[in-house]
């Protein structure tokens, strides 16, 4: 699996406006209605339904908020790079500024398990963490994640 089959540069954003965990959701289920089709609506409802059960932070400014949605065909994600840390209630307590939402089929097992380790991995390298934060432009960030991806599969 690869970043280039999970992720399309429309769902890629710098995001300006988000000032709690809840706006950033939102966010997120307004970048997917539109690279996916997805509705958003559905999409910020199964986030915070996920995001209860325990948090997503996973620590270093990272968070990889992730839900199951009936009617998704693949698994698919979104990436977004916040100009301001919020708080995210993360397992180290730090605020986050990376967050990749994963968005699996109902029924999807292995692939959605896959997909999360692929995102992990990429995201706890922090010299990758480091390129992100330090390009705030949406096709640069694409293009870092698939081709960071990419060098590490090869």
């Amino acid at each position: 699996m690869q970043f280039v089959t999970l992720l399309k540069p429309e769902a890629v954003k710098v995001l300006t406006s988000a000032s709690s965990k809840k706006r950033l959701m939102q966010d997120i289920g307004d970048l997917v209605s539109g690279a996916y089709g997805m509705n958003a609506g559905r999409v910020v409802e199964a986030l915070i339904a996920r995001e209860s059960l325990g948090p997503t932070g996973v620590g270093h400014g990272v968070a990889l908020p992730h839900a199951r949605l009936d009617g998704l065909n693949e698994v698919v994600g979104a990436f977004v790079l916040l100009d301001k840390p919020i708080d995210f209630s993360s397992v180290d307590r730090q605020p986050v500024d990376i967050a990749f939402a994963l968005f699996a089929p109902e029924d999807a097992g292995v692939e959605h398990l896959k997909a999360l380790a692929l995102v992990s991995r990429t995201l706890r390298d922090n010299s990758v963490c480091s390129k992100l934060r330090a390009n705030p432009d949406a096709a640069t960030l694409y293009t870092i994640l698939t081709e960071e991806n990419s060098v590490q599969a090869a």
